[in-house]
This record gives structure tokens, C-alpha cells and sequence, in this order.
């Protein structure tokens, strides 16, 4: 089982944004911006194109939820979606909240943020997902 996985089991802790049966969003613990979050497929794929067609369909339709939820909770001028990633193999999807295209730069330095902050930002998250 890989990270990603365990996280989404409830193994490894994490900060929950949303989820569903399929899928899992939680915090970025390296975030770009404040509401960087993560959504991955519960079932562990390394690659989103290895996907079937119906589960990417389905996988898209919850970020595009998630990145509702995010606009709402931290409002910006639009929710970036990147697929980005070697380091864990597993499908994953960044959603970034930015206010311009600097914010979407993963050579810049990430946020370091205490633990409640983290909290708070993925408790406004998920409280606008499940409206």
C-alpha cells in the first residue's frame, strides 16, 4: 500500500477536504498557496491515464467539486488543476487556488504552516463541500 493510500484509509493522518467512496482530497502538506490541495483515487493507479474513461469522468467531476469548494472557502480569481508528480506513485491532481499564474510555480518556496491553521484551511474546505 503507498502513501497516498494509507492517507485515504485513515492510516497516515492527514487533512481531510472531501471525499466520497471513489476518491479523497486532503491538504498539501508543502502547499504553494493556503487551499493547495491534493485529490486522489482511492484505488491505487500510478498513473491518471490508466484510468478507465467512466472513473476519470468521475474523478474530474469531484475536483470540480473540490475546487468549487475551495473557491468559495478562499476566494481567488480561478482553482488551478495540475497533474504533477513522480515522487509517489499514485494518481494524484493538485488543485490551487490563484490570483495569478505565479501562485501555480512549484520551484517556489512552500508555505510552512502550524498545524491548526492547517486544520482550519481544510475544515472550511470540507464544511463548503458538503453544502
Amino acid at each position: 500500500m503507498d502513501i497516498f493510500s494509507k492517507i485515504a484509509a485513515g492510516e497516515i493522518p492527514s487533512y481531510k477536504c472531501a471525499e466520497n467512496e471513489e476518491f479523497y482530497a486532503f491538504l498539501d502538506i508543502n502547499p504553494l498557496v493556503k487551499g493547495h490541495t491534493l485529490v486522489i483515487p482511492r484505488r491505487e493507479v500510478d498513473y491518471i491515464f490508466d484510468m478507465e474513461d467512466d472513473e476519470i469522468g468521475r474523478y474530474q467531476q469531484f475536483a470540480k467539486k473540490v475546487a468549487v469548494a475551495i473557491k468559495t472557502a478562499f476566494p481567488c480569481v480561478k482553482v488551478a488543476e495540475v497533474v504533477l508528480g513522480l515522487e509517489v506513485p499514485h494518481a494524484h491532481i493538485h488543485l490551487i487556488p490563484m490570483q495569478s499564474e505565479a501562485d501555480v510555480d512549484f520551484k517556489r518556496e512552500k508555505l510552512s504552516l502550524p498545524a491548526e491553521e492547517m486544520k482550519q484551511i481544510a475544515d472550511k474546505i470540507y464544511a463548503e463541500f458538503v453544502k
